[in-house]
């Protein structure tokens, strides 16, 4: 999987463009959100970027080099500094009760590790704190066969569903959960339907 990133990431585009996810982008100014965020599996960069330019303090991982040096590169290119770790989530931690934002963007865990590592950014975020999921949910398969376009994880098991939200992050307090068809315009690999299921969550 690293392999697959690296290569993606190396091409001198941005895979997913340079502008938020739009409704990472929305929550974050609709609320006014403010303190220190995570971004797991930021990949290049473009929310990392997109948040500090609103005042966040960003920390943000990824399997890639070649992402964080995407990454590194929007940011300076922005006048903003983000906080970017490589590694398998498995290897990084963090302090419990510190972040007042995570965000899962497109981050698409294999499915013995997923529910683990819902939960252990529970753990991360402060008593109040908010996350924001936004991903391809398990009919994305069908939309991909309809489309002749592939978007997302082969797996089904990777993919969400309202359930698994609810499931795993049953000890937050749901703000929004839905599951909408959307028109993907993110850079050259989102572009395209794309059903997917989004969400925000506040820690109790």
């Amino acid at each position: 999987m690293k392999e697959f990133w690296e290569e993606r990431y190396a091409a001198e585009d941005f895979a997913y463009g340079v502008t938020p996810n739009v409704f990472f982008e929305k929550v974050v100014k609709e609320k006014q959100l403010k303190g220190k965020i995570l971004l797991p599996a930021e990949g290049e960069g473009r929310n990392a970027v997109f948040a500090a330019k609103q005042g966040l303090n960003v920390t943000c991982f990824d399997l890639s080099t070649q992402g964080k040096l995407k990454a590194e590169k929007l940011a300076s290119l922005n006048n903003v500094h983000i906080n970017y770790l490589v590694g398998e989530f498995s290897e990084l931690h963090f302090e419990e009760n510190y972040f007042d934002v995570i965000a899962l963007i497109y981050a698409h865990f294999p499915e013995d590790v997923k529910s683990l590592y819902h939960k252990k950014l529970i753990k991360y975020l402060k008593k109040g704190g908010v996350l924001i999921l936004e991903g391809f949910s398990k009919n994305q398969l069908k939309v991909n066969k309809e489309q002749q376009q592939f978007f997302g994880p082969k797996k089904i098991e990777m993919l969400y569903s309202v359930k698994d939200i609810k499931n795993d992050f049953e000890a937050m307090k749901i703000e929004i959960l839905t599951q909408d068809e959307i028109l993907l315009n993110e850079g050259i690999h989102h572009v395209g339907k794309g059903d997917v299921i989004r969400f925000v969550g506040k820690k109790i």
